[in-house]
């Protein structure tokens, strides 16, 4: 059962300035045009400014400028947003999880669980693996040897650890997860392709999240490395050698091929192609749909994708693409023609 909080206790859970009832009593979280009496909603993006006078909410989580135009409680700070996910993760309805093994779960007697740790129905544990204090093992996981799990980390439900992959402590992995399966790691012998032995594992920092049915395969000969506070989004494939900087995101349906390396604090949006091999420097931002083909070695936003655009001005689009190696020829004729006049001028 969710519990309910008082504004004071939200205030500082969230680290807002509460203006307003500090016994107000909140018990859930709405929508500004959504919210009624005893739900808390917030206010971040002007486009949604004509909801915040007519709100129904008990409070709300803005910006100081914004404060005269709020018809009720409110919560105060410079980052809105920030304050909004702190206040969501306390009505969050995950059930505490009583520690234990469940007796249908098959764990190895070399396998090493805290006591304080819970393995629900039908998770296997191999021969080596270690897990620690307060860890939560779903339903159908498989964790494989030697597999290292730190202290407070979450595997939701299905999620594949493979022999030797380590996370860090606070971690959460999302259903379908796989981390640690092969690299896509071939030789080709006239024609024929012969595969690789893929001899290193995955590392895993602290505080990292990965989304669901995301894969994360495991180095040829060194770990694929993911740092502390990287977010990973659903269904993204990570390749083998692949190194993520601290407190770097990445969106859905992104693919990073083999060795290239990220640094921290990026930001990589959706559908997002890295090809192998290469480096983006720190504080590096791509836009989604974007193909990074060379390394960046500059922080910045970077775009590469093409805008939706209505159909027949695409098809126009492309014809005059086509005609562009053409045409760049003509120009540099042209060009070449105007000189030679004005030289014998």
């Amino acid at each position: 059962m969710v519990r309910s909080y008082t504004l004071a206790e939200l205030a500082q859970c969230s680290g807002a300035q509460l203006r307003g009832d500090a016994d107000c009593i909140i018990h859930g979280v709405e929508s500004l045009n959504g919210a009624g009496s005893g739900q808390i909603s917030f206010f971040n993006n002007s486009k949604y400014r004509r909801y915040l006078a007519d709100t129904k909410a008990a409070a709300v989580i803005l910006r100081p400028e914004d404060v005269s135009d709020c018809p009720c409680n409110a919560l105060v700070t410079d980052n809105p947003y920030l304050a909004w996910a702190r206040v969501t993760r306390c009505f969050s309805s995950e059930s505490q999880v009583e520690p234990g093994i469940h007796p249908s779960a098959v764990v190895d007697v070399l396998a090493e669980v805290d006591q304080s740790a819970s393995v629900a129905a039908g998770s296997v544990l191999a021969a080596g693996a270690s897990i620690g204090p307060d860890v939560q093992i779903g339903p159908n996981c498989v964790i494989g040897r030697n597999v290292v799990l730190g202290r407070g980390t979450r595997l939701v439900a299905s999620v594949t650890l493979l022999d030797g992959v380590r996370l860090g402590e606070n971690c959460l992995v999302h259903p379908g997860a796989v981390i640690g399966s092969d690299g896509f790691g071939l030789a080709n012998d006239q024609g024929r392709w012969e595969k690789v032995a893929q001899l290193g594992s995955v590392t895993i920092g602290d505080n990292v999240e990965i989304g669901a049915n995301t894969t994360i395969d495991r180095g040829a000969i060194h770990d694929t490395i993911i740092a502390d506070g990287v977010k990973l989004d659903n269904q993204i494939q990570v390749a083998h050698n692949v190194e993520i900087g601290e407190n770097t995101a990445i969106a859905a349906c992104t693919g990073i091929s083999g060795s290239t390396r990220i640094g921290a604090g990026c930001t990589l949006a959706g559908g997002v192609g890295v090809v192998g091999h290469i480096e983006l420097a720190d504080g590096v931002h791509v836009s989604g749909a974007s193909v990074v083909s060379r390394s960046l070695r500059e922080p910045g936003v970077y775009t590469g994708g093409v805008l939706a655009m209505p159909h027949k001005t695409w098809q126009k689009n492309i014809a005059r693409i086509k005609q562009l190696d053409d045409m760049a020829r003509r120009l540099k004729k042209l060009e070449k023609a105007l000189a030679d006049r004005s030289g014998e001028k």
